[in-house]
């Protein structure tokens, strides 16, 4: 099991790449790309799928937040540690905490 300071730290790493996928002028170009994808077929569900996924923080917060726990968990070999039960208890702590990060951060920019 992942310590609280490891879960701290993979939460601020899953908030920052949630807003990299979601928000980030530095993707803008590809998050263009994808729409004009689907906007050339605008009623296929896969197409709409992937919009939406990229376009949603919580969506793409939850991917990224697994994401970085399993590279995380097999950098440090600790994969074998726990059961994997366990590790998805700590996807969603890891997913929880990049969420309210980022809920936040929508917050603070509503009241700016």
């Amino acid at each position: 099991m992942i310590s609280l300071v490891v879960l701290a730290f993979l939460a601020l790493a899953g908030y920052r790449g949630t807003q990299l996928v979601v928000h980030d002028s530095l993707l803008d170009p590809v998050r263009a790309r994808i729409d004009a994808w689907q906007q050339k077929r605008p009623t296929s569900a896969c197409r709409e799928a992937v919009v939406t996924l990229i376009s949603c923080v919580y969506c793409t917060g939850w991917w990224v937040s697994g994401a970085l726990l399993a590279t995380w968990l097999h950098v440090t070999g600790t994969w074998g540690d726990a059961p994997v039960l366990v590790h998805g208890i700590e996807w969603l702590a890891v997913a929880g905490g990049a969420v309210l990060l980022n809920r936040w951060d929508d917050e603070r920019k509503a009241d700016g």
